[in-house]
Formats: C-alpha cells, sequence, structure tokens
C-alpha cells in the first residue's frame, strides 16, 4: 500500500513544508489546493528537494476551489485541482487581469467504495446516480442488504463533488455526508457497513489484500456494459473507465519561470515513476 491511513490523515491538514535555508522568493513555491492530488503533490515536491535543494516548496490541500481561490488572491504560485475552472472563475482571473498557464499532469480514476461486508461487486451508473441522488435510500434492492444507504461525499469546494455530480447528472440527496478528504470518507465507511463513497484511485491500493475494511466497486456504463475497475491501468489507458478525469495546475504567467522547473520534473522526468508509483496514471 503506498500509505497508511495515518500518513494520508496527517496530510490532509497539511503540513508537509520543504524548507531550505534559502529565503529567495523565486526559489519558494507555494502549491495549494485538490485533496485528490495533495499526497501526489507531497511525493513529487520531496523528490524535486532531494535534487534542487536551494527551492523551498510549501504543499497544502483543501479541495480544488480553495486552491483556485489562493490563485486569484496571490497566496499561491500552483493551484492543483480535480476540475476544469467554471466559466465564472475564468472572467474573476480575466478582470483581476490574471493570466494563466494550465498543466494537464496525471490523471484519476474516482473509486467508488463500500464496506468490505456488502455483497455487492459492481453497479451500473444509472443506479449509482439514483443512489447518489437519493432516490435509492435502501440497499435492499442493489445488494440484498437490509439496511439504509448512508453516502459519504466531499464538500461543495471539491474538484471531485463538482466531478461526481456532473457525470451522473444529479443534484445529491440532502442525506449525503460532507467530509473534509478521501481519508475520511475511507475511515467512515471502514466503521459502516451501510456506508458509499468516493474517492480518488490514488488513495486505494492495487492490492486488495491491502484495503481491508472496504471494497472498491466496478462500474458498468449501462446495464449491459462490462464492469469496469479503477484500479485496472489498461482499461484506464484505453479511456473505458466512467469516471477517469485530467488531473490539473493553474499556474500565473508570472510565476512560470519559477515553477518551470518542478513541472519538468512532474511531467518529464522522475516525477512520471512517482505518478505511477502513487496509484495515478500518466497521460498519454
Amino acid at each position: 500500500m503506498k500509505t497508511s491511513a495515518h500518513q494520508i490523515n496527517w496530510f490532509l491538514f497539511l503540513s508537509f513544508i520543504i524548507l531550505c535555508s534559502c529565503n529567495q522568493n523565486d526559489k519558494t513555491i507555494k502549491i495549494k489546493g485538490s485533496d485528490t492530488e495533495v499526497n501526489l503533490a507531497v511525493n513529487l515536491a520531496e523528490q524535486f528537494y532531494k535534487t534542487n535543494q536551494h527551492y523551498s516548496i510549501s504543499v497544502s490541500g483543501g479541495g480544488s476551489g480553495l486552491g483556485i481561490t489562493s490563485l486569484l488572491n496571490g497566496q499561491a504560485d500552483i493551484a492543483n485541482s480535480s476540475r476544469p475552472l467554471t466559466d465564472e472563475e475564468e472572467r474573476m482571473f480575466k478582470d483581476k487581469k490574471i493570466e494563466l498557464k494550465t498543466v494537464v499532469f496525471a490523471e484519476d480514476a474516482t473509486a467508488f467504495v463500500v464496506h468490505e461486508e456488502n455483497p455487492i461487486e459492481e453497479i451500473d451508473v444509472q443506479t449509482l446516480s439514483e443512489i447518489m441522488s437519493g432516490k435509492i435510500q435502501t440497499w435492499k434492492s442493489v445488494s440484498g442488504l437490509d439496511l439504509p444507504i448512508n453516502i459519504y461525499g466531499r464538500q461543495s469546494s471539491s474538484g471531485t463533488h463538482s466531478f461526481i455530480k456532473k457525470k451522473l447528472g444529479i443534484q445529491y440527496s440532502p442525506k449525503a455526508k460532507e467530509m473534509t478528504g478521501n481519508a475520511q470518507i475511507l475511515e467512515g465507511i471502514k466503521i459502516d457497513k451501510s456506508g458509499i463513497g468516493y474517492v480518488g484511485a490514488g488513495y486505494i491500493s492495487k492490492n486488495p489484500h491491502q484495503n481491508k475494511g472496504i471494497k472498491v466497486l466496478k462500474i458498468k456504463a449501462n446495464a449491459n456494459a462490462v464492469a469496469v475497475s479503477p484500479l485496472n491501468p489498461e482499461s484506464i489507458k484505453n479511456r473505458k473507465y466512467f469516471f477517469q478525469r485530467p488531473l490539473y495546475q493553474f499556474i500565473p504567467v508570472e510565476s512560470w519561470e519559477k515553477v518551470k522547473p518542478f513541472i519538468d520534473f512532474e511531467t518529464k522526468g522522475m516525477g512520471r515513476h512517482i505518478i505511477e508509483n502513487s496509484g495515478y496514471y500518466l497521460i498519454n
């Protein structure tokens, strides 16, 4: 398993700061935003620093919306985001005369997870949309469990929250729990036999034996389609998984020259191996 639940929780409330004796502003990089990307960003920053110790890099999560707002307020050099900019956000950057560069540096597959004792193994998108919207409220007709369904989701500032809502074409059930991060969703479902939630695939081990307490569902695009796992690299490569998506980094043009060595490390250098080893996927 790539990281323990304890480590994930620690990262969520970030926290990770790489410091060096040099305090030059042109070597200080602030990265904020997506919780889906935060563990990956930490791993990338750690490895980059090993060969670039004249840089000072800080990484923090809190959601895609927070990262984008930080750019608008001049509080970050890179905003990690698991969704594209909204029309309103693009207008705000334009109004503030902040020109951005966009980097798509990796791909994620959002996984739906349930408690390990739930008999369900796969689910189609239509049934999933009816669960997440609250139309189906018990597991009886879905997996045979005579239990109510408890939905574990993210806050509205989360890019994953927006992504799932858009892909399913729904409004979330008002009963859905709003959790602060992927790790909190996983921990909730491990102790709740009624639970279902969504997390970035990078938070789940590719080894099923290391995912104690949870089960990752295979997804069918429709009732007659083949069920596809978010943990199958070949399926992601061939774009067969319904909930796969690009991961973005938005960078103000004025910060570009400063952050370019780090971006090159991610997209062309050793960072590509870190992306794969962290449970995410390369852009083909």
